[in-house]
């Protein structure tokens, strides 16, 4: 029997390939998702039955193709995670009109295209999982968020409307919302004399993620929010 399929967009160093490991741990094929595939490459050949796709997740015509081939070579995802996101940082008088539309082109338009891709199968066979992740941002729009903040915020709605339309066909949509500085070794050279526990570690992340996705159909979550536990809120 070949392995279910879970394919993850937006896999980088941190939490991308993290959910990637966790999820290829479970006995998913992981497609790997990502603008450029010298990264996703290298990943795929830890993993075993993963492949690395070329996609940029702002442009609906690249998802669309890279799903194609996932569908053709991997069969039909049983699982997505999408993970892209980006945002420039500033206040809404220094961003760019392109800035604001940037960001919502990575984090919604680009999550409901790679969704619309993934649905019709999960819908056929009456079951499925699509986990966005998320930002606290998604909830506030502080000074330097204008853009970034109302792009997660699409996305959280996005999710929360595929939620109540998808849940009774057995599609189980989630959210989960990162409060956190992710430990990655950019963050850790911008912030020296952070410890340890200040970061959140991309791997407990993913854990949380696969938690998530296994959760029986009787008690479903929509929204789970990860923080390191001393991180102000």
């Amino acid at each position: 029997m070949s392995k279910p399929v879970c394919a993850v967009v937006g896999v980088g160093e941190g939490n991308g390939a993290a959910l990637a490991r966790a999820f290829s741990n479970e006995g998913m094929a992981v497609a790997l998702l990502a603008r450029r595939t010298d990264f996703t490459s290298q990943l795929a050949e830890e993993l075993p039955g993963a492949r690395a796709y070329a996609c940029d997740a702002a442009e609906p015509t690249s998802v669309d193709e890279a799903f194609g081939r996932i569908r053709a070579e991997m069969g039909d995802p049983s699982a997505l995670v999408y993970n892209a996101g980006s945002g420039v940082w500033g206040d809404v008088e220094s961003i760019g009109v392109e800035d604001f539309e940037a960001a919502w082109r990575v984090n919604a338009l680009g999550a409901l295209a790679a969704s619309r891709q993934v649905i019709p199968a999960m819908k056929a066979a009456g079951s499925g999982v699509i986990l966005f992740i998320g930002a606290t941002a998604s909830r506030r729009g502080a000074p330097r968020t204008a853009a970034f903040a109302p792009a997660k915020a699409a996305q959280r709605s996005l999710a929360e409307s595929m939620a109540r339309s998808l849940w009774p066909h057995g599609i189980h949509v989630a959210l989960i919302v990162v409060d956190a500085v992710v430990d990655l070794p950019r963050t850790r050279q911008s912030m020296p004399d952070k410890p340890d526990d200040f970061f959140l570690n991309p791997a407990d992340m993913a854990a949380s993620a696969v938690w998530l996705a296994k959760q029986p159909r009787s008690a479903w979550s929509f929204e789970i929010e990860v923080r390191p536990f001393g991180e102000k809120w």
